[in-house]
């Protein structure tokens, strides 16, 4: 399965069967998340069979059930640290769809359980990530358009088109998808896109806007432009 491919297959899953993770499959995700910690500077930590952080109120508030292996995204405090753990966590939430497994984005509900992470002094916990082999494969939900989220017009590269098309089947909070793409022209011989985000009293939209811009660089192809 490639990235795009996963894209298009991955939903947001909450019910999970409670099998534990296949060897190999850890070693991949252990392997990928050592890599995203150096390059993006995060504190990412897989925890293994452990059902106490989705157990309780607020769990089954979220309908999570049988979740015992998670993501505890974190980092150093830091103004862009939402938008690093959106980026880079999805390319961890794919990755785990190309190895057969189902995810999850949570931002409130589920209990820290002391011991089961490790933080520095200057580090906070900005979500969890629920994985591990769902009781099914999830199901899409009603999103935006491309023109209600950018300026692609037939003016526009192809490539451009197919970004925003790839960022709208991105997760986000509540599925609101407050976030926005616009093809700005060429400058110094190379296409610019400036990437932004809109007000929500949800929040988290500058996470959302880290994963749509991952989204955004597989549908369009990293090599073609530069943001802005």
């Amino acid at each position: 399965m490639t990235l795009q491919e996963a894209i298009e297959a991955r939903h947001s899953v909450r019910a999970y069967t409670g099998q534990p993770l296949a060897a190999d499959v850890v070693e991949a995700l252990e392997r990928e998340i050592a890599a995203v910690n150096r390059e993006g500077r995060l504190h990412i930590q897989l925890i293994q069979n452990e059902p106490k952080a989705f157990l309780g109120t607020l769990a089954k508030y979220g309908r999570f059930r049988g979740v015992r292996d998670y993501l505890v995204m974190a980092g150093r405090k830091a103004a862009d640290l939402d938008d690093r753990v959106g980026y880079y966590g999805e390319h961890l939430v794919l990755l785990a769809q190309t190895l057969g497994l189902n995810t999850c984005w949570v931002g409130l509900n589920y209990k820290k359980i002391p011991d089961t992470y490790v933080l520095g002094d200057d580090e906070k916990i900005a979500c969890y990530i629920a994985l591990g082999y769902g009781e099914t494969q999830g199901s899409g939900h009603k999103i935006k358009t491309v023109e209600q989220v950018s300026n692609a017009s037939e003016a526009t590269p192809q490539w451009f088109r197919s970004g925003v098309e790839a960022a709208l089947l991105a997760p986000t909070a509540v599925n609101q998808q407050k976030f926005s793409f616009e093809y700005l022209g060429e400058v110094d011989g190379r296409h610019r896109v400036l990437a932004k985000r809109s007000f929500s009293l949800i929040g988290y939209t500058q996470m959302d806007l880290g994963i749509a811009k991952y989204h955004f660089e597989i549908g369009a192809g990293r090599e073609n432009f530069d943001w802005a």
